[in-house]
């Protein structure tokens, strides 16, 4: 009898090379005691003639203050991402998480000029929405879908106005509102879905 041999495959490139360079960069951010997760991986308000201000609307959702806040995002990520990665395709997924990105990043960048923004929470949010519309169907709205979006994003809403906390409630209602509206705009029309 044929012994089979277990193989690791890289299933999801785009969440596994997420995870990679978030690790890399909370890695330098330690090394360099948060100077460049400032510089580079944070939002907030900043000339608008820097080159790094953009690159900042996109690369704050690399950066962490710390293990905790990276581990976890990072156990929401690798854990939702390869489902929707597998489901959506590379592109596809790279773009909902670089438009979550933008988003988020120009409108901590408008709305708190005097508060730094970094991490991937947004992002989070935004794979939890998605998944719950993964069964969408035309003409259907799941109840799970309802019920997520009812729990996370009015938790966020609470959040937000009576908890005083480090935590960017925004962040988190704009991920899961780009998730949802990504998820619902995916599933509508199947036929026009990538493959990897």
């Amino acid at each position: 009898m044929k012994k089979s041999k277990i193989r690791l495959t890289f299933n999801a490139p785009v969440v596994l090379g997420f995870a990679a360079l978030c690790l890399v960069a909370l890695i330098i951010g330690l090394i360099t005691k948060g100077r460049s997760t400032h510089l580079l991986f944070s939002t907030y308000r900043a000339s608008l003639l820097d080159p790094l201000t953009y690159i900042r609307f996109f690369a704050h959702v690399i950066g962490h203050s710390g293990w905790e806040h990276f581990l976890g995002n990072m156990a929401y990520i690798l854990l939702l991402g390869p489902m929707l990665e597998e489901k959506y395709g590379s592109v596809r997924l790279l773009i909902v998480m670089a438009v979550c990105a933008l988003i988020t990043g120009v409108v901590n960048f408008i709305i708190f000029p005097n508060i730094s923004l970094c991490g991937a929470s947004g992002i989070v949010f935004a794979f939890i929405l998605m998944t719950s519309v993964t069964s969408f169907r035309e003409g259907e709205i799941p109840i799970t879908f309802i019920l997520v979006a009812l729990i996370y994003l009015g938790q966020q809403i609470y959040q937000g106005i009576f908890v005083k906390d480090n935590i960017s409630n925004l962040s988190h209602i704009i991920g899961g509102i780009v998730g949802g509206a990504a998820g619902y705009l995916l599933n509508r029309n199947p036929a026009k879905r990538e493959t990897r």
